[in-house]
This record gives structure tokens, sequence and C-alpha cells, in this order.
């Protein structure tokens, strides 16, 4: 039988400082990973009011780099990126002080540019009503608007 490892607050807290350092982190994430270490609850909240005292957690700041992250690298509509902070537990205000991380210049031609290439993608697509509903579900599942969606079909339908 394996035994998992006891740790003390000390040791616990500097793990998390070491987990939170590494890369940004949000309480729910934090208290799952206290959670497997089998930390009693007191112990957990020191912990974690320990870790905002010291800035290693910051809920704000963890909300604007995942924006940035998941819009640049995954290239995920706004809906999407709120919908996800949303499961994190992360607050209205913080989301939109995430979205405010993402240009509206940038946001526009990173759905232009993705929504061209799923065109593309789709050439030879023959039955058009497959080819409409494979580009609207690939980029309503990336989290992008329905008008934009529906804005770029239409600018794309009547150029045929």
């Amino acid at each position: 039988m394996k035994k998992t490892p006891s740790y003390t607050v000390d040791e616990a807290l500097a793990k998390m400082q070491a987990y939170c350092a590494y890369q940004d982190r949000c309480h729910l994430e934090v208290q799952q990973k206290l959670k497997q270490m089998r930390m009693i609850p007191q112990a957990c909240d020191y912990i974690i009011g320990k870790l905002i005292d010291e800035n290693f957690l910051n809920e704000t700041r963890f909300a604007k780099s995942f924006a940035r992250g998941k819009f640049r690298v995954k290239h995920w509509g706004r809906i999407r990126i709120t919908n996800e902070l949303k499961q994190r537990q992360i607050s209205t205000y913080n989301i939109k002080e995430g979205l405010k991380e993402i240009k509206d210049t940038d946001y526009f031609n990173s759905f232009h540019n993705i929504a061209e290439k799923r065109l593309k993608q789709l050439e030879k697509e023959n039955d058009l009503n497959a080819k409409k509903r494979k580009f609207i579900s690939y980029l309503q599942y990336r989290g992008w608007e329905s008008h934009l969606i529906f804005e770029k079909w239409n600018d794309y339908y009547n150029k045929k």
C-alpha cells in the first residue's frame, strides 16, 4: 500500500509558493492542490491567506494572463475565455479586467484569420449546409460571438 506523504504547514506553504511562482494560479487550483496534499481546512485557509499577502496568489493577475494566453496561443474568443474563467470561480470584475487585455483590433484580426483558415479547410465540402454547420460549430466551440460568425458566413456566401 502506497503511503501518501504528510506535510507540515510550512512545508505545504513552501510547496504552494513554488507552485504559484511557476505559473499564475487561481484560488480554486490552489485549494484543489492543498486538498490533494490532504491539508486540513484551517491550514488551507492559512496558506491561501499567506499566498495572497505575499502576492503569490492574485486573481486579477491570473485572469489577465489566462485571457492573454488563451487568446494568443489557442485563439479562443471572449465567450470561451469568460466561461473558462467562470468555471474557475473568478469574479465578474476580474473576468472583465482579464478581457481588457485583448485589444479589439487584435481580436477582429484573429477572428478573420481563423475564419478564413477554416473556410479554406472546408473548400472540398460539397454540401453547403454541412459546410455552414461545420464552420459555425468550429468557431462557436472556440468561443467566438455568433454575430461575427454569421456575418463572416454571409460575406463568404454572398461572394459565391
